[in-house]
């Protein structure tokens, strides 16, 4: 169910009791391990680990605490050490200002070869950062592109977070999200989207609560899982599946889920109508995995299931909050095939809410507001700017679209209730947005996190 990317087992606290750790982790739903080493003997120690157990893994490499003594034969060690099978990521590596344990030169220079060394061998990285933020982004731009990265154990601000979440880099946080003085932390942890997160422990420290100030270890995974289900309101669930699938990605660790026709997260089951669409955004996995929240929708038009599936997999529509079209497609698409979904969930006592990117008319050749009364209660409609040239290049559609889906959101608010939302990314003008859609639309606003 979890798969814990971070958990130091050969430090000497484990010593003579790693077994037993790793059967409780086991026993509490933990399926794969990752051990990140420090310098290169714990990275020996992790590999040794990794080829022991099957669902362990390891990741080589030198932490800035020991990077004083850095020269080139550690970093061919390295290399060496990472041929392994079970050797999945370079780290962990980084930079630590705080304690400066070693010459910020040394750091640098150990950080960048480690970086070169993640790049030489398509190996993802596991990063260290305190207080070194400055650093860290700068270096982190240069590379951006050729490395995909875990900023493992994340204090920065939300800006930050956002800016690697846009280079494609994950966050994780450990049991420090429960601390009751933690609040700042939490914050940034709801701005991000599960999609974006890894599950981490960082065993044998940052103990989460009720066992902080003890020796943390794998099996406490699902509470640092509790606390982000608790600040995303969703299930915990939803969160192991998530994280895993992410660890997935990065790592290759774990399998790529079967094919899903309906999904639930949290309390709203959600239908996936199609993977067409008649826009390519950029921020959308459609054409690549295609998987959110650890379901796989993608699905070819052969796949694409008839009404009576939906209805059959739905059942009782009153058992969830919402009954959400959306998947990684336009679900305007297959009109009629929401249409008659959406009849059977209206009168059966549930709700509806349709995800689109507001170019219905358009794909249908005809004014579809009216058809939505009675049938879709809420449609969430994608502005994505309001810059026509700018919402042009994000959606890569002509700009002239932008007026069709505005249209759109002017008489679909009629019929039903319209909300409109954009991506959380740096480059659109959140402010700007709001105000034209609350001032100039007269519907509700809402900012997706960008994944």
């Amino acid at each position: 169910m979890y798969i814990d990317t971070h958990a130091h087992l050969f430090y000497p606290n484990f010593n003579g009791e790693a077994d037993e750790v790793i059967k409780r982790a086991k026993d509490a739903g933990v399926d794969y391990l990752i051990v990140p080493a420090t310098d290169l003997a714990s990275s020996a120690q992790a590999i040794e680990l990794a080829e022991k157990y099957s669902f362990i893994y390891a990741s080589v490499g030198v932490h800035p605490h020991d990077s004083k003594d850095w020269d080139e034969s550690i970093l061919k060690n390295l290399e060496e050490l990472a041929s392994s099978k079970k050797a999945v990521a370079i780290g962990e590596t980084g930079l630590d200002y705080f304690y400066d344990f070693s010459p910020k030169e040394k750091q640098i220079q150990a950080f960048e070869d480690q970086i070169n060394l993640a790049v030489k061998l398509n190996l993802p990285l596991i990063l260290h950062n305190r207080e070194a933020d400055e650093d860290i982004m700068k270096i982190m731009r240069k590379y951006n592109g050729k490395v995909r990265a875990q900023f493992h154990c994340f204090s920065g601000t939300i800006e930050d977070a956002r800016e690697l979440i846009e280079m494609r880099h994950y966050i994780s946080f450990t049991g420090n999200i429960t601390f009751a003085k933690a609040d700042t932390l939490r914050k940034v942890l709801a701005g991000i989207d599960t999609e974006n997160l890894l599950l981490e422990t960082d065993s044998p420290f940052m103990a989460p609560v009720p066992h902080r100030g003890k020796r943390n270890e794998p099996a406490f995974i699902r509470l640092v899982a509790e606390k982000i289900a608790e600040v995303h309101h969703i299930s915990v669930e939803d969160v192991a599946r998530t994280t895993s699938f992410n660890a997935h990605k990065l790592f290759g660790i774990g399998m790529k889920p079967e094919l899903s026709f309906t999904y639930r997260i949290g309390t709203a089951l959600y239908i996936n109508v199609t993977n067409r669409c008649d826009a390519d955004c950029v921020f959308c996995d459609r054409k690549g995995e295609a998987v959110i929240k650890g379901y796989n929708l993608k699905m070819t038009k052969a796949e694409e299931p008839p009404a009576d599936v939906y209805i059959k997999e739905i059942g009782d529509p009153k058992k969830y909050s919402e009954i959400v079209f959306c998947g990684y497609g336009e679900p305007t698409i297959r009109w009629d095939m929401v249409k008659e979904v959406a009849k059977y969930v209206k009168d059966n006592g549930g709700r509806t809410r349709m995800n689109s990117d507001g170019h219905g008319s358009v794909i249908n050749k005809r004014d579809i507001t009216p058809e939505m009364k009675g049938l879709i209660d809420t449609v969430s409609i994608s502005l994505n700017s309001v810059d026509p040239e700018q919402y042009g290049k994000l959606m890569r559609i002509d700009p002239s679209m932008h007026s069709e889906m505005i249209d759109f959101a002017r008489k679909a608010k009629n019929y039903t209730h319209v909300v409109m939302s954009i991506v959380g990314i740096n480059a659109v003008d959140a402010g700007a947005a709001e105000k034209f859609v609350t001032d100039e639309i007269g519907v509700d606003f809402r900012k997706r996190e960008y994944f």
